[in-house]
């Protein structure tokens, strides 16, 4: 879809400002770097660590399988159980927004 297309808003569009959540697609991005914070997502409870990619290294991004590139802020993120770290996953950002939309039926990454 073209970003300059208007498209219809459905019922999952309503922002909750009060939680920071939009209802079914998660919590309002725009936290401060380098800090966990507790998501709520339908596939679960993910711990979510946006970073700034200063470290200089390069990660492959399990929803489309490209690479982030050194220096490109992203999402670190894994299962908020204990002992979930061992699933830590580098994502894009935008790739971790659109996850349930592409492959609604998965449950974990």
């Amino acid at each position: 879809m073209s970003p300059r297309r208007a498209r219809r808003v459905g019922p999952y569009d309503r922002v909750d400002r009060r939680r920071g959540v939009v209802p079914g697609r998660g919590p309002i991005l725009g936290s401060v770097p380098g800090v966990d914070q507790v998501e709520e997502w339908p596939d679960g409870d993910w711990v979510v660590r946006r970073v700034t990619g200063a470290e200089g290294r390069v990660y492959r991004c399990p929803g489309c399988d490209q690479e982030i590139r050194a220096g490109l802020p992203h999402v670190v993120s894994w299962p908020a159980w204990p002992g979930g770290e061992g699933e830590r996953r580098h994502w894009h950002t935008a790739c971790w927004r659109a996850r349930i939309r592409r492959n609604p039926g998965r449950t974990r990454y």
